[in-house]
């Protein structure tokens, strides 16, 4: 049987595109949606259907004004309207005949976007094709890029092209170097050997027209490949040329579903800062590494595989310690102590790496998920949610079913908060009122901070440690809580049923919804917030009104394809107006705001 396919989406912002190669015969403008149907209180704005199955990716442009559905073969396109603009065969459509797309890359923009398709084929005659998504044409194609894909596990992310927006090109590594290809030609506008493997982070400087890029080894290359080198190069965009080229230190790890790779890059005045294995400093003029302190990111607390009745799996842990926090003059680090679940803060001057000072053991602690400067405090949460992503296979009806779930989770520790003396690392005041969970903060005006653990929830005085107020959250009868949100002058306590708003003057309690059905996740998407929960098969989206707790409405979708940051079966605009509800050949417009 066949094995499914992870769809990776970029959202990005495309230029206006450029037509210029033949295409197949297209059909026109034709069909529409039917309006009127109710979606819990959304309205539903039109439900119309694609010509073919989308049975491999199925989502929306930012905007909402391009629509695709796409199969191994053929894909099909509706506008804002729900009218189909065109539907075809991938064989028809593009020059080099590219017919089973192996893989299927959107990058969708604002007006337009590209469909990059890959027909994986044996004896050296991998076929690439570039469809613009607004006429269905074909832009270019190519057989001279090879191994671009790994042949043999096709629910593998595509490591070896990179999207660069800003340049609306493709870079395409290979095994011999990596080349800056234009979008809408597939013009090569340069090639180099020196840069070899996949683009793991980059950062473009419009001003200069250059490009910092981290390279990682792509998985399914051998391990033979002998001229692969841990590299940061600085590149002229332009032209190619490399200005200067360094190594770096460290193993890069990728996510589970979303193959974000584990790693960070930062530019503060002339440094370029690596967050991989610890924190590693270079001059950003020269390449030059200056300074670097060693420990474990601890990125990926847990990655093992999971087994059930019928099935299989695997799943791995992220966000478990903070990111580093970065001043003018200093960089505050969240470290492991030793191979126990003790960790610690350390302060390091930012132009030597000198330790400045080290904060007792932090006791107790599996995760530190974020730390914040406050006056002259650093606030420390110690606990809180982890981002779990997870891949089970199942048998059905049809034979094996492939789900992939993102959400958040909790471990069990000793959770509070800590604040920090800025200038010395030492303990102002702790607070362990937190049961077996601990919100993300909320901290206002440098003077207060609010958190709340699953059954209250809590104001403290950040300069003395004082505690202002405990309102019991479990009277609101919306379940644990699991979020805050600032909300003017409110704080939004996100729950596993519901939400509860309190005041943030003195804890009064603003209102609370009807129970709601397992909530696991939360967005803000443009205005609108949406709520997820994942139950079975299920994945449903409420859309609330945070000023009085209004569900304004719900969508349930049993589909495929959509966006992997909402779940199955659902993408949304860009603006959050609009929600795009999927399953097979249907796809249904729903508008958020009545």
């Amino acid at each position: 049987m066949k094995r499914n396919t992870l769809l990776l989406l970029t959202v990005l912002t495309c230029c206006n595109l450029v037509v210029n190669a033949q295409f197949g015969m297209l059909k026109s403008l034709t069909g529409g949606g039917k309006a009127g149907k109710k979606s819990g209180n959304f309205k539903s704005v039109w439900e119309s259907e694609f010509d073919n199955k989308a049975s491999r990716l199925a989502l929306s442009n930012a905007d909402g004004s391009i629509i695709i559905g796409t199969d191994d073969n053929s894909a099909t396109v509706l506008n804002t309207e729900g009218k189909q603009v065109w539907s075809g065969d991938y064989k028809k459509l593009t020059t080099n005949k590219t017919n089973n797309s192996e893989f299927q890359y959107v990058i969708r923009g604002d007006k337009s976007g590209y469909l990059f398709l890959f027909d994986a084929r044996s004896m050296g005659t991998d076929r690439v094709a570039v469809l613009d998504l607004t006429s269905g044409k074909e832009l270019w194609n190519s057989e001279a890029y090879q191994d671009l894909l790994d042949k043999k596990e096709q629910e593998a992310d595509i490591e070896t092209v990179k999207y660069i927006n800003e340049l609306d090109a493709f870079l395409i590594a290979q095994r011999g170097g990596i080349s800056m290809v234009e979008a809408q030609t597939g013009k090569q506008l340069w090639t180099t050997k020196t840069f070899k493997g996949s683009v793991g982070k980059y950062i473009y400087d419009k001003k200069t027209n250059q490009i910092v890029m981290l390279n990682y080894k792509p998985t399914f290359w051998s391990g033979l490949f002998s001229a692969f080198k841990n590299q940061i190069v600085k590149i002229n965009a332009l032209n190619g040329q490399i200005i200067w080229d360094t190594e770096f230190r460290g193993t890069i790890d990728k996510k589970l579903i979303t193959r974000e790779p584990l790693l960070d890059l930062t530019v503060k005045g002339d440094k370029l800062f690596l967050w991989l294995d610890g924190l590693q400093a270079f001059d950003l003029n020269t390449g030059k590494k200056l300074w670097e302190v060693a420990y474990e990111n601890d990125t990926e607390q847990a990655k093992k595989s999971i087994l059930g009745i019928g099935g299989r799996g695997s799943k791995g842990v992220y966000g478990a310690l903070a990111e580093p926090l970065f001043t003018n003059d200093a960089v505050y680090l969240a470290m492991f102590a030793n191979s126990s679940k003790s960790k610690y803060i350390e302060k390091h001057d930012l132009n030597t790496g000198k330790l400045i000072w080290t904060s007792e053991k932090i006791t107790g602690a599996y995760c530190l998920p974020h730390m914040y400067l406050t006056g002259d405090k650093i606030m420390v949460q110690v606990g809180g949610k982890v981002e779990v992503q997870e891949i089970s296979t199942r048998r059905g009806a049809n034979g094996m079913i492939t789900t992939y779930k993102i959400f958040n989770d909790y471990v069990n520790q000793k959770n509070g908060l800590l604040a920090l003396n800025e200038s010395s690392g030492q303990t102002a005041w702790r607070s362990d009122k937190f049961d077996k969970r601990i919100t993300d903060m909320v901290i206002h005006e440098n003077k207060t901070v609010f958190a709340g653990d699953g059954d209250e929830f809590f104001a403290y005085d950040i300069a003395s440690g004082q505690q202002k107020f405990a309102v019991k959250h479990n009277d609101a009868k919306v379940g644990k809580a699991t979020d805050v949100i600032d909300f003017g002058d409110d704080v939004v306590v996100i729950s596993e049923k519901g939400l509860a708003s309190y005041k943030k003057a003195d804890g009064t309690r603003n209102y609370a919804t009807a129970k709601l059905s397992e909530i696991d996740y939360y967005y803000l998407v443009g205005d609108n917030y949406f709520l997820r929960s994942q139950n079975g098969s299920k994945n449903t989206i409420y859309g609330i009104n945070m000023t009085n707790g209004e569900v304004k409405g719900s969508v349930t979708s049993k589909g495929k394809g959509g966006s992997p940051r909402y779940g199955d079966g659902i993408d949304i605009t860009d603006d959050g107006e609009y929600i795009f509800a999927f399953n097979g050949k249907k796809v249904e417009k729903i508008k958020v705001n009545n």
